[in-house]
């Protein structure tokens, strides 16, 4: 590897994120087409009776993209999984097709249930999420309306409590996280018409709550009329409101116009709508100062109009914050809030204007800390299930963001980051899992132990100590993790002995960058020979699946692995300017 071909490799990657930005000058991205959300929509559309075109599309996608194990994936490049496969074959059985694609999941069910029947099926779906009722109700939901399960074995989720006060929510043990209210609302509705309560009193409460949860549900579905943007939650909120018979409510019908605008071209649909937030702020702080001085002012206005300038109607969220997307669906969260923060930081220059934004998001974040040190998702407090909890790698974007901005906010608020900061770090060193690693909450790796990714929860954490620090002896003991963690080939996967990435592998580059010492230094020259290959000399950045979405449904990013190859030969270049060694 020569210095030569490292320029000429960064220079490509460069060239290549700055012409992905759409006409307006910011990125929006494309996330992968999955089988789960195309299912979902399927059935909603199916129940509604008058899309034959778009659910025989929909359908003929899936069975194009069926693995040759009969199964499907979240997404064409992930493994067979349970939840997916089971809404895939439950949509077949609605539509009443019984196609080879049909049967052959029918079969792959029979294999991965132990059995079709009932009480199995229910059994393996609510074992692949455990306490966490966010997504095996749905999922059950959608086996009842197939007629692969009775009404009896859907929990009935507690929707009656959704006409209490919002405050009330973290307090109330909801069975669900936080962002799945509408699905609370809508399934416990679609289980409370189809299979009422032995109990009168249970019966009677959710008979006189049915009308104002039903309007809480109306208040809070967005303009667009997708919740979250996501296509499975607002596909699961139209099929349980088609089957609790509300076939004309506002609701429904607003939530079928979004499945039949966000249909793509070869009939599938994607979890989300896009990541255009959050992808835009990581390309800004990726680029650095690449990105040419006369387009930074279109990016920083666009960032600056998508903050929350209100508190948020579906999550309660105070004023501040910004969420992964420009759409109506999105809600305020912790790591693009972060995100945005750095990246106006790095568009500049400071101005009231930014500083005024800045100093909102700040305190927004710092409102946002848990008890135990660590930064939730979206909101404070809800700490028992998944995507709630305080998470590292969330903990450790937030660091990054006050450490940048702390100078130029006034004595009263520099105070509160670093109150925030010491219990920030405290948390980190609690959350180091004894050999040096974090692990993160939205990111994973299909072929790593239970899902986790933790080269890309320690890279994340690392990367923010170096400038958030101090923090030595866990920086140390990270530092020792990924370079253990390291492939024989040069590169990293989600974790030690998993396949390289071109993802991963750019995060690990990034993170050891700026580490000194020899062996980081070699591990870096091993890594960044390795993404100059991978990439074809930056021409080729494939994708792979190591999003995590809501429920720990899969996804893939377009941008993602040139984004983060871009950031992670920047950050090496650095290390050469700097005086460290490369190569």
């Amino acid at each position: 590897m020569t210095a030569s071909a490292v320029s000429a490799t960064l220079d490509r990657l460069v060239e290549r994120l700055l012409d992905a930005r759409d006409a307006d000058g910011h990125w929006t991205g494309e996330l992968s087409s999955s089988a789960l959300s195309t299912a979902t929509a399927v059935v909603a559309l199916c129940l509604d009776r008058e899309d034959d075109r778009l659910v025989a599309r929909g359908l003929d996608w899936i069975e194009q993209t069926q693995n040759e194990d009969g199964g499907w994936g979240d997404t064409t490049l992930s493994v067979s999984n349970i939840s997916t496969t089971a809404l895939c074959w439950a949509a077949f059985t609605i539509a009443g097709c019984r196609s080879p694609a049909a049967r052959a999941g029918e079969e792959w069910m029979r294999r991965g249930a132990g059995g079709l029947d009932p009480e199995r099926l229910t059994g393996a779906i609510a074992a692949r999420y455990g306490n966490d009722r966010t997504f095996s109700v749905p999922i059950l939901t959608v086996l009842a309306v197939a007629g692969h399960v009775p009404w009896r074995l859907v929990p009935q989720l507690p929707f009656e409590l959704a006409a209490c006060p919002q405050s009330w929510f973290r307090w109330l043990g909801l069975p669900v996280v936080s962002y799945a209210l509408p699905a609370l609302i809508a399934i416990g509705h679609a289980r409370h018409r189809r299979c009422r309560s032995k109990n009168p009193i249970a019966a009677l409460i959710r008979r006189l709550a049915s009308g104002k949860t039903l309007h809480v549900l109306e208040r809070i579905q967005p303009e667009g009329g997708g919740f979250l943007e996501a296509t499975p939650l607002t596909s699961f909120v139209a099929i349980s409101l088609s089957a609790a018979g509300y076939t004309g409510h506002s609701v429904l019908k607003h939530a079928l116009r979004f499945l039949r605008a966000s249909v793509r071209a070869d009939g599938s649909w994607p979890i989300d709508t896009n990541l255009a937030t959050w992808v835009t702020t990581l390309s800004v702080n990726a680029l650095g100062d690449r990105l040419p001085a006369d387009q930074r002012e279109p990016i920083r206005e666009w960032i600056l109009r998508q903050q929350y300038r209100e508190v948020h109607p579906y999550t309660g969220a105070a004023a501040g914050g910004w969420a992964w997307t420009d759409l109506p669906g999105g809600v305020p969260d912790a790591d693009d809030t972060a995100g945005a923060l750095l990246a106006l930081a790095n568009l500049g220059p400071e101005d009231a204007r930014a500083t005024a934004a800045a100093r909102a998001a700040v305190e927004w974040l710092v409102a946002l800390q848990n008890r135990d040190g660590g930064i939730p998702t979206f909101c404070r407090g809800w700490g028992k299930l998944p995507f709630d909890r305080s998470s590292p790698d969330i903990t450790a974007h937030a660091l990054l963001a006050w450490s940048v901005w702390r100078s130029s906010l006034e004595e009263g608020a520099r105070t509160r980051i670093d109150a925030a900061v010491l219990r920030a770090l405290a948390f980190l060193e609690r959350a180091q899992r004894t050999d040096g690693a974090w692990v993160p909450l939205w990111f994973g790796n299909q072929f790593a132990a239970h899902d986790e990714n933790p080269v890309y929860g320690t890279s994340r954490v690392l990367t923010a100590l170096q400038q958030a620090g101090p923090a030595s002896l866990m920086m140390k003991r990270a530092v020792e993790w990924l370079l253990a963690a390291q492939n024989p080939d040069g590169g990293w996967g989600g974790d030690r002995g998993i396949a390289s990435s071109i993802e991963e592998t750019s995060l690990a580059v990034a993170a050891l960058s700026g580490c000194a010492g020899e062996p980081a230094s070699a591990a870096v020259v091993r890594a960044v020979a390795w993404l100059i290959e991978r990439t074809t000399h930056g021409d080729e950045t494939s994708s792979s699946p190591i999003g995590f979405y809501f429920a720990k449904l899969w996804y893939y990013e377009r941008l993602y692995p040139l984004i983060f190859a871009t950031d992670g030969l920047v950050r090496a270049s650095r290390r050469v300017s700097s005086g460290n060694k490369l190569s």
